[in-house]
Formats: structure tokens, C-alpha cells, sequence
């Protein structure tokens, strides 16, 4: 009798039996790739090209001019150029740097023009620590295309990160002549962000950012940095993905 009642219960509710709430919502996500400029390490006074995966405005529900509004989740991926020493005279001595992949996640929210977030990435090859940001950006419609967002950030770096690129061992120190240094995990950056989306058709956009960054803290005081601003620039092409449920 109760497996007869049990069974009567999950048929008179379909929808939390099938689907747990979400009959009728639908998940997007900008999706796409470009190329970005920007510095070749932490601190590095030279820049170099690299590709830019572009993974955007993921989320359930309602979108309002191609920003996710409510909490949504997405990947957050990112790349360090790695620091030949033998490249630069003045870090000679130190030792040399891999290339860094980071994988982690990004939380953001939107209301209106307004969208805060959060991202968590831990590095692989070049360094195996944790690094990621906090900020907010708003959006201005100039057009029924154009679309632009400005915002503001700061990094985060934990002891390995921040000791990776900006730190120098006893070692590295008496064989370079530079300051022995220890940065702690921390802040050591902030920066201000302009972006701009042109809409091509409904679903493929050009997607552009410009980024001006300045270390701070004890990043910005280590005698490994060669320049404490540190701009970047990307462009790049994405395509929006609707799935319904």
C-alpha cells in the first residue's frame, strides 16, 4: 500500500519528480576565442601575444543586454608567460619560470547594469599556487548592438604565487645581487577595466576589453618587477549557446 501511495505522490508532481524545479529554464553562455596582449610575466616591462578563451554571461534564466542577471557559475581559466632569465639581464641569477595554466571558478552576480564577481584559480606547470580576483562592472547600452562595460578589480595571490614571481631566495639573491624577498599571499594588484561588445547577429558577437593594472602591496615593491603598470588589451569573437530544460 505505501509503494502504491508513493507511486500516486510522484505522479500528481511531475515537476519536482522530472526536472527539481527547473521545467522551462534555460542555461546560456557566451563561448569563443581570441588573442590577448599583455605582459610577458608579473612585473615584465615586455609583452607578448597569447590566445584568449573566452567563456562569458553564463547562467540560468533571464539575460538583460547580454549580461547574466542572478548568481551563475562558470570556469575561469587563465595563463602566465614564463620568465626567461637568460632574456633579461637585470634578472640574471634568478631562476627560470615555466609557462603557468589555471583552472578554477567564477561567481558572479547580476542585478540591473550592475554585475559583481569573484574567480579562484589554481595554477599548474609555472606555479602551483592559488590567484584570482574580486570586482564589479557596469554596463552601458550606446546602441541597440554596442553594448559597454567598465569596471574595477584587485588580485589575489596566495604565498606560492606571490613568492613564485615576485619573491627571491637566499639562493637567487647571491647570484643576481637583489634584495632577498618574501612577499606573503595578499592583494598585489588592482586594476580598471573597459569592455565592448558589438553584436554582429543575435548569437556571434566581437568582443573587445582594454586593462589597465598597477601592482600593489609587496608585489609592487620587489626588485624582480621592471614595471609596476602593467596594460593589456583582447579581442576576440564569441557565440551565445542556449539550452533549455
Amino acid at each position: 500500500m505505501k509503494y502504491a501511495l508513493a507511486f500516486a505522490l510522484i505522479a500528481a508532481t511531475p515537476a519536482v519528480a522530472q526536472d527539481f524545479g527547473m521545467a522551462g529554464r534555460s542555461y546560456s553562455v557566451d563561448l569563443g576565442i581570441g588573442a590577448a596582449v599583455g605582459p610577458e610575466y608579473p612585473g615584465s616591462d615586455e609583452g607578448e601575444v597569447s590566445p584568449w578563451i573566452i567563456w562569458r554571461n553564463s547562467g540560468f534564466g533571464n539575460s538583460v543586454g547580454g549580461s547574466a542577471q542572478g548568481l551563475s557559475f562558470a570556469p575561469s581559466f587563465g595563463t602566465v608567460g614564463d620568465r626567461d632569465t637568460g632574456d633579461y639581464p637585470e634578472l640574471s641569477g634568478l631562476d627560470d619560470i615555466d609557462r603557468a595554466y589555471e583552472l578554477g571558478l567564477r561567481v558572479s552576480y547580476g542585478m540591473g547594469p550592475v554585475t559583481a564577481f569573484g574567480s579562484l584559480r589554481r595554477g599548474f606547470d609555472g606555479h602551483e599556487g592559488l590567484t584570482g580576483e574580486i570586482g564589479a562592472k557596469y554596463r552601458t547600452q550606446l546602441t541597440e548592438r554596442l553594448t559597454l562595460w567598465s569596471g574595477a578589480e584587485l588580485v589575489y595571490g596566495d604565498d606560492e604565487f606571490n613568492n613564485t614571481y615576485f619573491g627571491v631566495t637566499a639562493a637567487e639573491s647571491a647570484a643576481s645581487g637583489l634584495d632577498e624577498t618574501q612577499p606573503g599571499g595578499g592583494l598585489n594588484e588592482a586594476a580598471l577595466t573597459f569592455e565592448a561588445k558589438y553584436a554582429m547577429t543575435e548569437t556571434t558577437s566581437l568582443l573587445g576589453e582594454i586593462r589597465y593594472g598597477k601592482l600593489i602591496g609587496d608585489a609592487a615593491d620587489s626588485p624582480v618587477v621592471q614595471e609596476e603598470y602593467q596594460p593589456s588589451l583582447r579581442l576576440g569573437v564569441t557565440r551565445r549557446f542556449t539550452f533549455g530544460f
